[in-house]
């Protein structure tokens, strides 16, 4: 009976034994299995960071030419509005602050990323090409503008011809003369302008002409306001049409307030009559 029941502690104690390995050997195999999930599971959150990375990257490159070409649209239309405004073009002809009308019935579909990094490329490219255009356009009506404005037009001060130009009889009483200018009555005070944009080649007092401003234009022709109470600019001082350059007085030989006004071309005297009526462009 002894060896019996010792015989059955035994089969029991080795029941147990191998039901023990058994157990173990399932959870390592689950925990093989479960490492391997957690490992696949590492690599693609890994994958997917890499792929959000590189998604960032790469819409922050298409945020940084999109701002590169808003740039660029922002000058050019800056650039087309003052063409505008010198080609004094309409009202409303060229309207840069408003997007052009566009329409139509095709479909959409969403559009592949290097679809839109060419597509920024292509529209780089020609906004390049339109701000050269757009540039070359804005020199040439600049150079046009800068000469019309050297050209001498309008009125150099307030009031009526009392003078013209070419013989006429001396204010002086000393005969015949011939007059190299106009005479403008006007006010002791009275503004001088510039009849056209230049440089003061001579400010200073002349002999019978009193207190004397020359502009010279730079494309042969010079212009001389004479008798001035006051001069307002010096040699070598740049000049716009229009601007202040003098005020009207009787300086020198004159007998009364006026200004006298030349104009020649080339060295050449002309007469001064046909740039008054002119208006400037």
């Amino acid at each position: 009976m002894a060896s019996l029941a010792l015989g059955a502690v035994a089969l029991v104690l080795a029941a147990t034994f191998g039901l023990g390995w058994m157990i173990r050997g399932a959870d390592g195999a689950a925990l093989a299995e479960m490492q391997k999930l957690r490992t696949e599971l590492d690599a693609q959150r890994v994958a997917l960071d890499a792929a959000r990375s590189e998604a960032q990257m790469e819409v922050n490159a298409i945020a940084a030419r999109v701002g590169e070409l808003q740039a660029q649209a922002n000058r050019l239309n800056a650039l087309g509005e003052r063409l505008t405004r010198v080609g004094k073009l309409k009202d409303g002809e060229f309207n840069f602050g408003e997007l052009p009308g566009q329409g139509g019935a095709e479909g959409a579909g969403d559009m592949p990323s290097r679809e839109l990094l060419a597509s920024l490329d292509a529209l780089e490219a020609q906004f390049d090409h339109s701000g050269n255009q757009l540039s070359v356009l804005e020199a040439l009506l600049f150079d046009q503008s800068l000469e019309a404005d050297a050209v001498p037009a309008g009125m150099p001060a307030p009031g009526y011809i009392s003078s013209g130009y070419g013989g006429r009889n001396d204010p002086f009483g000393r005969g015949r003369a011939h007059h190299m200018g106009i005479d403008i009555d006007a006010n002791t005070g009275d503004p001088v302008t510039a009849a056209a944009g230049g440089v003061v080649s001579f400010s200073g007092v002349r002999n019978g002409y009193g207190n004397v401003v020359e502009i010279d234009h730079g494309n042969g022709y010079t212009t001389l306001y004479a008798h001035n109470s006051q001069n307002l600019v010096r040699a070598g001082d740049v000049v716009r049409a229009d601007q202040q350059i003098a005020r009207v007085g009787s300086t020198g030989r004159s007998t009364g307030s006026h200004l006298h006004f030349e104009v020649k071309l080339n060295g050449r005297q002309v007469n001064p009559r046909q740039f008054l009526q002119k208006a400037r462009g």
